[in-house]
């Protein structure tokens, strides 16, 4: 694994975990730390079976996107940002076949929460914040806001969030089902690795198959079920298939193959 400049990545049992490091600007995202993150998760995608996201120290984990890169952007500019930077890092997060947990240890604002959302689901710390102020700056939120927030939350929830660009907390965040637990600081990295190494013991083809799934249901033009039809039959072909069901009859533990 390289050295990152904007990043801390380490690897245990299988498990990555991907540290934003910029403590001095509360963890803010700009375009180098955005490459670097999509760099991180191709390289952990190949050998890993579960990813944590999360953020250095514990006030932030991403406080948003770096407003100094962009405040002088012409309207394409603005629109180039936002497109290569939903194809580069949040979109291809959602459509990762490795697991990603955000784990959220402070701020979550504009992209940060954008960030959080594109992985497959989200832990919080209990003095999270999040929220997606773009409004007050004149902006939308460009990385896929508009559209995982209403999913996760609700159309109404979510149009009160963006428009208001009011902050909750996070055991709103978790009464809304934006996050699936809250957590004391110091339990939640714990928390994140526990639910990774119960990921990790599973089958990472099937994993993959089942995220490709449930995406499916969200993309337009889709069948969802079609697709799920299509990805359970594939799975039959696979070694995992016949290692699971075997030990299944067995009465064993499977053992799974590497990636």
């Amino acid at each position: 694994m390289k050295e990152f400049e904007n990043l801390l990545v380490n690897i245990t049992n299988k498990i990555g975990t991907i540290t934003i490091n910029r403590p001095d600007k509360l963890n803010a995202l700009n375009k180098a730390t955005i490459a670097e993150l999509h760099d991180a998760l191709q390289t952990l995608d190949q050998s890993c079976h579960a990813i944590i996201v999360t953020g250095s120290g514990t006030k932030s984990f991403v406080a948003g996107a770096d407003i100094s890169e962009f405040a002088h952007f012409s309207a394409s500019e603005g629109e180039n940002l936002a497109a290569l930077g939903q194809q580069q890092l949040f979109d291809f997060i959602e459509h990762l076949p490795t697991p990603v947990i955000a784990a959220v240890n402070g701020f979550a604002l504009g992209g940060g929460l954008e960030l959080a959302m594109s992985c497959h689901f989200r832990l919080a710390s209990d003095n999270a914040k999040l929220g997606l102020p773009e409004v007050t700056l004149g902006v939308i939120p460009g990385y896929g806001g508009t559209q995982r927030l209403p999913q996760l939350v609700g159309k109404g929830r979510a149009m009160e969030m963006i428009l208001s660009a009011q902050m909750i907390t996070a055991n709103k965040a978790l009464e809304y089902g934006l996050v699936n637990y809250v957590v004391p600081q110091e339990e939640l990295l714990p928390l994140a690795n526990s639910i990774a190494e119960k990921i990790a013991n599973n089958s990472a083809s099937a994993i993959a198959k089942a995220i490709e799934s449930v995406n499916a249901n969200y993309q337009d033009g889709v069948n969802g079920y079609q697709v799920e039809i299509r990805n359970f039959g594939a799975c039959f072909a696979t070694a995992d298939f016949k290692e699971g069901t075997s030990a299944f009859l067995e009465k064993r533990k499977a053992a799974f193959g590497n990636k």
